[in-house]
Order: structure tokens, then sequence, then C-alpha cells
């Protein structure tokens, strides 16, 4: 299902129809936060009939109980085991594809088994994984059934107008065509990883130094002390929208990093500087201020990080700029990865892994385009 179809109040209409007949009924979600709305929206039903004393609540521990020996529960995926105990006549898994697959199958599913329990899953797609392959069951085997629901298909006119917005802005070039097709759209888009055309994009020739008339930027990540992670400053050329240098250092003192950082700026004609402010970023970038470099802190949250990896997303999606074919950064971009935090996406390496050459593209790319004027030195 598409984002704002109403997937919740779906799987609550579900959920609430078993309590009211004295069953028992799971909600799982992937993280605690993500049952908020469910939460809410199942106290609200049960209001009445608790101030009857046909129902308890309790807010604590999220449950809902009622005189005829029905259950209503709200679950997390990052504590799935916390259900092996309990047997369900409905469970819903609400935002499934973000659920792991060895929790759903070990700890939920035999959940059902005393009952002969029903299970609904509802979610937005989350490339080609599990759950994509319970939807294409539910198309081929008659034990199962499964729909797609697309946001314009909510009756909703606002909802209809919002996603029509969106569409609008896909098509003019501002929004990711695959981000839009999996939202939105709620098709499963075969690439799994969250950056596409990362080889189709990495064409780009590397410059010795400045080229008259063109307008550089220089995007930096600061490494940090833990093993394999790395400085990296990424030189984008905005005439030709095409990245011309990677720099990658390991194991060299700040200071020495600066010397690095100063003649790749002087070697470009001494082209504006986004560079990483969080941490040890700080006094590195106000340090390079004092002696007059055009240097811009970004600071990365929650939010400006959303910002600046779909930028870079949206640029190769539609195919708009040119990478350097480095080895490094090519593992990098193809393992980069979307997840969801407190119901929020956030964005990072997968475990194990680092993303110093994505984060350093993705600043060039934002001062190239603009983007310096937005997030800088503080949350906005």
């Amino acid at each position: 299902m598409g984002r704002r179809w109403g997937k919740t109040v779906l799987g609550g209409v579900l959920t609430m129809t078993v309590l009211r007949q004295h069953g028992r009924a799971a909600w799982i979600v992937p993280n605690y936060k993500n049952g908020r709305a469910l939460w809410r929206y199942a106290s609200n039903v049960c209001a009445n009939a608790t101030q009857a004393g046909a129902m308890q609540i309790s807010k604590s521990e999220r449950v809902i109980t009622t005189s005829g020996g029905g259950f209503f529960g709200i679950y997390s995926g990052d504590n799935i085991d916390s259900v092996r105990s309990e047997a369900f006549n409905l469970v819903v898994g609400d935002e499934a594809a973000r659920l792991s697959e060895e929790g759903y199958y070990d700890a939920v599913v035999p959940t059902l088994a005393d009952a002969g329990g029903d299970s609904v899953l509802i979610s937005t797609p989350v490339g080609k994984n599990w759950f994509y392959n319970e939807f294409m069951a539910g198309k081929q085997d008659g034990e199962q059934a499964s729909w797609t629901a697309p946001t314009f298909a909510n009756p909703s006119p606002q909802i209809k107008r919002a996603f029509a917005q969106v569409q609008e802005r896909t098509e003019q070039g501002y929004y990711s065509k695959r981000s839009f097709r999996q939202e939105w759209l709620a098709e499963f888009v075969s690439d799994g990883a969250f950056f596409p055309n990362v080889e189709v994009c990495s064409t780009a020739t590397e410059h010795k130094g400045l080229k008259p008339g063109h307008v550089y930027t220089i995007g930096v990540d600061w490494g940090r002390s833990a093993a394999g992670d790395a400085t990296v400053f990424s030189v984008y050329d905005a005439t030709d929208n095409e990245q011309v240098e990677v720099k990658i250092i390991t194991g060299m003192p700040y200071d020495d990093q600066l010397v690095e950082l100063r003649a790749i700026w002087g070697k470009y004609g001494s082209p504006s500087i986004l560079a990483e402010y969080n941490s040890m970023g700080g006094p590195l970038v106000e340090r390079l201020q004092g002696e007059g470099l055009p240097v811009t802190g970004f600071t990365t949250t929650v939010s400006t990080k959303h910002d600046l990896i779909t930028a870079l997303e949206g640029a190769l999606d539609r195919l708009e700029i040119k990478i350097l074919n480095h080895p490094v950064q090519m593992v990098e971009l193809s393992a980069y990865e979307r997840k969801e935090r407190a119901g929020l996406p956030s964005y990072g390496a997968p475990d194990g892994m680092h993303d110093d050459t994505v984060m350093a593209l993705a600043l060039a790319y934002w001062a190239a385009t603009g983007g310096t004027t937005w997030h800088v030195l503080g949350d906005w």
C-alpha cells in the first residue's frame, strides 16, 4: 500500500473487530514508537466500553482486555521474542516489509497455530524482500490473497491532491522516480540498493587540476578514530556536472589532513567547501574559516541527512551527474541503505561498512547545486 492510503485504519478496524468478539489480536510494528497512532485509535474506540466496565486498558503495557477474555496488544519488531508465549486469532504486521524475516516466521507465525488464526501483512514495499515473496504467494496460492493499493486509490480529496503534487514534482525531476514508485505507487522496485544507476553514472574523468572557466566545489567528510573510518575530500565540477577527484585519507593527523585539503583547494582555483560540522568537524571548519578559506559547515541530523542523500539519489536517478569509478566509492554507493528509525527514514552503510565517500560526494553535489544555503551550522 502506498503512503497515506489508510493502512493504520484498516488494521485498526480488523483488530478491534476481533477484540469486540472477545478474540485475541496482536498488532506488530517495526519499533515501539511506530505503534503510537494505532494505540490512540484503539484507546478512543474502546473508551466507552472501558467506562462501562466491559474492557480494561493498560497504557503502560499497551494492552486492552475484555470481560469475555478478549485481548489486544501492540508488540515491537525490535523485541519480537515477546510474542513467543502468546496465542492469537489475528496478527496484523504493520509496515511488515521492515520487520525481520526470521522474527516473523520464527516468533509470530507459531502464535497463530492454536486457533488457526489469520495473519494480515500491510506495508509500503521495501525492495524485493520476504514481504515481496509473501505478496507473490498470495497471487498464486489459494491459502492466501494479496492486494495492492497505490496512494491515489485513497478516496480522500486531500490525499489525492498530495499524490498529484508529488507526481508533478517527480515528473519535474525534483523527486526520485524510484522512491515515487515504491512509496506512492506501492510498487516492488527490483533495485534493492538505495542509489540507482551507480554503474551507469560512473563515467566521469579525473581532472588534474582547474579547467579554465569551470566552477568546482569540494565536499568533506571527516574521519573518526574508528578502524577503517576515513576522511574523504570529493571534488565536483559544477560546470560539467561530474565528480573529478576523490581523496581518501586514513591514519593521518588532522593538521596533515588540513594541509592536503588546502592543496586540493588551491589546485582547483579556490572553490567553495562544504564540510561536515558535527563532532570534530566544528573546530576544523572554524580553523579553516579563520584562515580565510570559503568553508561552510554542514550539521548532519536525521532531517538534513535526508535532504542531502535524497538530492544525490535524485541526480543519479535522473542520470544528471557522472561519478568516478573509484573502487571504494562504488562499493559504498552500491551497499548504501535506507532504514526506518522511530518512524523516520534514516540513511547509512550496512553494519560493518562505512559511507565516507558517499557523504563527501553528497556534500560536494549539495554545494554545487546551491544547497549550502540550507542546514548550515545548526538544525533547521
